[in-house]
């Protein structure tokens, strides 16, 4: 294991961010989710995050990120989902017919830290977002649970 440092501290902190669009409308598509993911890129330094892995389902992101102590993660949060709203509906204004009162983001976000399973699993999971598949989905679910049990 490789753990970070800065001036003061040793860490390794790895978040798993889950944000819905608002009434879980299906809007993101690869072009969206590709623009969505630059806006993540172009603001994390300012909060000392990095993104490690970032895809989508059609009304949904995950996001696998690292942070820092000094990291204000519900700043972060609050200021990228402020950022890539007002821009994507600028960017792509077919998409505000698809929203409710233009509201891009629900205002409720999901955020785990990764401790209880390995983050090779959490960025796999998130790699095989969006798969169109279902039945195939639900398998590698299932198998996701024998291994998060084996890692306990």
């Amino acid at each position: 294991m490789v753990l970070d440092t800065n001036n003061h501290s040793v860490f390794l902190l790895h978040y798993h961010l889950i944000m819905c669009v608002k009434y879980r409308n299906n809007v993101i598509d690869d072009e969206i989710n590709e623009f969505l993911k630059n806006v993540f890129v172009k603001i994390q330094d300012r909060y000392s995050i990095k993104l490690e892995e970032f895809n989508h389902d059609k009304d949904h992101v995950h996001i696998l990120f690292k942070a820092e102590p000094k990291s204000e993660l519900s700043k972060f949060i609050n200021a990228y989902k402020s950022a890539s709203s007002r821009l994507v509906k600028k960017q792509y204004p077919r998409i505000r017919k698809s929203l409710y009162d233009e509201m891009f983001w629900s205002q409720s976000f999901c955020l785990l830290s990764t401790g209880g399973v390995t983050v090779d699993i959490i960025k796999r999971y998130i790699q095989e977002q969006g798969e169109k598949d279902e039945k195939e989905k639900r398998s590698k679910k299932q198998s996701y649970k024998i291994q998060i049990i084996s890692n306990d």
